[in-house]
């Protein structure tokens, strides 16, 4: 069996619960409490050196971190990625604006306000991730203005990367009252065969 070893409030590890869950593959969660630095043992690091999670071990001593990585690694030849040469770089484009774009300020303004509790101590930080956080929701309206899902209208690993931290981005002080398009596309998603939510299962 998969084991996932996972913060379970991190969006980056809801993403590969929820893309498992959907697949309908069984997996075990091994909670790794990164608030008291549990990646960063030794332990730990032989599963992952750079000490971050999620890391999903496929196999006994086989590895795999980074959640984009994972969930490429799980929906080749599946429904949730495409056959398409073009199409399936167009997924991979937007898991790296998720990623370098996007994750950056809203999952990271949402660890300290929500996760830390520590909005005070981050104030000025907080303020300078504003704008370019609302300008990733911006690029991600217009898109949805147009088209259903991130590619080709379907329902991709595209979608579930960016869905992990933009339908919980008030958590981290953004407002989504002004991305209409976005909030139908979340209402979307949660419609989808298999859906569970963020907070499904999470420990404390």
């Amino acid at each position: 069996m998969l084991r996932l070893y996972e913060f379970s409030s991190s969006g980056n590890c809801y993403k590969i619960r929820l893309l498992l869950t959907q697949l309908g593959i069984a997996f075990e969660r091994i909670e790794v409490d990164i608030l008291q630095g549990e990646s960063r043992t030794p332990e730990f690091l032989l599963k992952n050196p750079n000490g971050r999670i999620p890391v999903l071990e496929i196999e006994p001593g086989k590895f795999l971190p980074e959640s984009n990585a994972i969930m490429f690694y799980l929906s080749e030849e599946t429904d949730f990625f495409l056959t398409d040469k073009f199409e399936r770089a167009e997924v991979m484009k937007w898991l790296f604006f998720e990623q370098y774009s996007h994750e950056p300020f809203i999952a990271t303004s949402r660890f300290w306000i929500s996760i830390l509790n520590k909005a005070d101590e981050y104030r000025e930080a907080l303020n300078q991730k504003r704008a370019p956080g609302y300008a990733a929701l911006g690029v991600m309206e217009r898109h949805l203005e147009k088209h259903q899902f991130f590619v080709d209208d379907r329902y991709t690993i595209a979608d579930i990367g960016l869905f992990a931290y933009t339908h919980v981005a008030d958590e981290g002080g953004f407002d989504l009252a002004g991305f209409p398009a976005i909030q139908n596309w979340i209402e979307r998603v949660k419609n989808q065969p298999g859906y569970i939510s963020i907070k499904e299962g999470a420990r404390g």
